[in-house]
């Protein structure tokens, strides 16, 4: 049995397929037609929406300049011909659930740093009490031991 070769496509190919689909094609019926299968599109769209045109390439890593150009880009990844929505959404998510965490992990050290307070008030209040007591004719000068 003959192995099938991996048809390649180019970026144009797969910016074009982007375009339909985003335009609100069915992924099934657009696989369908250009001979792909529908994960193929979702793959396309998810590598546009993390590095723009330029994570649509052949097959294989990124090239060092494609990898640089996918990490230097500030704003949303460009779209040479500016057809393609910005694929801010997957970005504004993942940024979202990132602070999200960092909210909760603030919050649990604060929580902590209450009950630490809360510890140590509570000693004061009793080295002090301690200390009061202390303080009447026939008392005690210092405070209670820790060692008994």
């Amino acid at each position: 049995m003959a192995r099938k070769e991996a048809r390649r496509f180019s970026r144009e190919f797969k910016l074009a397929a982007l375009r339909r689909l985003e335009a609100g094609e069915r992924p099934s019926v657009l696989a369908a037609e250009l001979g792909i299968r529908p994960k193929s599109l979702y793959q396309w769209r998810e590598r546009f929406r993390v590095g723009g045109a330029v994570g649509l390439r052949s097959c294989g890593r990124p090239t060092k300049a494609e990898a640089l150009a996918m990490r230097a880009a500030d704003g949303p990844p460009g779209d040479p011909e500016g057809v393609l929505p910005a694929p801010r959404a997957g970005r504004e998510r993942e940024s979202l659930a990132r602070s999200e965490r960092r909210i909760a992990e603030l919050e649990r050290k604060i929580g902590e740093q209450q009950m630490e307070l809360d510890f140590f008030r509570r000693a004061l209040r009793q080295v002090r009490d301690e200390r009061r007591r202390s303080g009447v004719p026939g008392g005690t000068a210092s405070t209670r031991s820790s060692k008994r």
